[in-house]
């Protein structure tokens, strides 16, 4: 196994308390138009989930205004929301906020003041930001294992139609995201100007698959049920990408099919299910980029790892933002400690002191991860006794 360090690698997590303390959630200001409406807190605590029914509070005089959960000492982060992200809480003209942090290492009460909601204010249209390289490849394109369709975005490196070369693919996840400002709720990967540039520098071109996400998001991307999502369908969703998606782009498309140049990549629950298809498709797969996995939605991994990385032999980019709490580190070094110990894999792990749960950070190591994965050389070490 070949082990690789980026400048924010940490190979060992200092060790965490499990000591749990009351942190009360209490109700300050907030606007008056909703006065019936259910307030959750949606944090890197509760899944992000907009409307955790075990996270809500309500506006009032008695003591549904405050909440009281047990947490370990850590970092957090938070918004509150009104049970969707469309109705997340925003600044005084509607825009944006960035999230609540705060720390715990003792009983704590976090008061909670809300400006504004963003669905109070008149949408303001984006702009599209796509490259000329990118295209819809089809709106609705069906997908026969979940009895769905979905949006499939396409980036064609630029002389793709002037040439007979082929290409690597990249798979990426929550495709609204990769490409295009207009469609993402938070903000874009940026993945179009990033490979334009670095393509024209001289790096190997790749083609990239963009696939939506469905309002089954959280099912669709986790291999196992979990509490308040429901069940999990990644075992069918990654059929749907091995058998019915992937050939039809290779037929299409002039591809390099092979799995060294087949690449897999997401972030958050897209980060889990793309480390799930390294584990189970390591014929597909042969890279992968794990963005801040939602490993925490999905207890079974560390032991799945521990059971089936012997048979992988392939390249991983990890990354995960120190802002996004210390028990979420702790879930991904935990299970990437297994991979590198019981697998033939070549690992880069990144840290990021100041990176968090959100576009801006994957966008910020995108270009790290793609520079990593287009190295020149694969993984032939043998592993270790």
């Amino acid at each position: 196994m070949k082990y690789f360090s980026g400048f924010f690698f940490l190979v060992f997590l200092s060790l965490v308390t499990h000591a749990q303390f009351n942190v009360v959630f209490k109700l300050g200001k907030y606007p008056m138009q909703h006065p019936k409406d259910t307030i959750f807190i949606a944090g890197n605590f509760s899944d992000w989930n907009p409307r955790n029914i075990n996270f809500h509070l309500h506006a009032g005089n008695d003591n549904t205004n405050e909440l009281n959960v047990q947490l370990v000492a850590g970092n957090y982060e938070f918004k509150s929301t009104r049970g969707s992200w469309k109705k997340v809480e925003s600044d005084i003209s509607g825009k944006d906020i960035d999230n609540h942090e705060f720390s715990i290492s003792s009983d704590t009460t976090i008061l909670i003041n809300i400006t504004a909601w963003k669905d109070d204010f008149a949408a303001v249209p984006k702009k599209h930001t796509a490259s000329k390289q990118v295209h819809v490849m089809d709106t609705a394109f069906f997908i026969p294992q979940l009895e769905r369709s979905r949006r499939i975005w396409i980036y064609l490196p630029e002389g793709y139609t002037k040439t007979k070369k082929r290409y690597p693919v990249l798979y990426m996840h929550d495709g609204q995201n990769v490409f295009d400002a207009a469609t993402s709720a938070y903000g874009e990967w940026g993945v179009d100007e990033c490979l334009d540039s670095m393509i024209r520098t001289g790096k190997q071109a790749c083609i990239v698959v963009g696939i939506d996400n469905g309002p089954e998001r959280f099912n669709e991307y986790n291999p196992w049920e979990f509490q308040n999502f429901g069940k999990g369908e990644a075992d069918k969703y990654l059929a749907f990408l091995t058998e019915t998606l992937k050939p039809f782009i290779d037929k299409k498309y002039r591809t390099l099919p092979d799995r060294n140049n087949t690449i897999i990549a997401g972030s958050s629950v897209g980060g889990l299910v793309s480390y799930y298809a390294m584990l189970t498709q390591p014929l597909v797969f042969g890279k992968a980029g794990i963005f801040s996995p939602a490993f925490w939605t999905a207890p079974p991994i560390r032991s799945l790892t521990d059971s089936l990385a012997v048979n992988v032999s392939s390249k991983f980019f990890f990354y995960m933002g120190e802002k996004e709490g210390d028990a979420f580190v702790k879930d991904m070094h935990e299970v990437l400690e297994v991979l590198g110990e019981k697998s033939s894999a070549m690992i880069y792990s990144v840290t990021d002191p100041l990176g968090r749960h959100n576009e801006k950070s994957w966008r910020k190591w995108f270009p790290e991860f793609y520079t990593w994965m287009m190295a020149n050389g694969y993984n032939t070490v043998i592993k270790p006794d």
